[in-house]
């Protein structure tokens, strides 16, 4: 397989055994950050549906919980 080409001066070549290392690092760190935030985006849209929820048992309106 070949490595992914990094280019410097207008100058592209593959990447060496360093450089290869650390962009795989990046790469996973990248994909575990958006498994992150998707996770609290979906806990945040839970949260949110939860509170509506509980507010309209209370009684309030579509409107007088979108005022909150």
């Amino acid at each position: 397989m070949t490595r992914p080409t990094t280019q410097i001066g207008g100058i592209s070549r593959e990447m060496t055994d360093t450089e290869h290392t650390q962009y795989l690092i990046d790469q996973a760190a990248a994909t575990t950050a958006t498994k992150a935030q998707a996770a609290t985006d979906k806990a945040q849209a839970a949260a949110k549906t939860s509170a509506h929820t509980k507010l309209a048992a209370l009684g309030l309106t579509p409107a007088e919980i979108a005022a909150l």
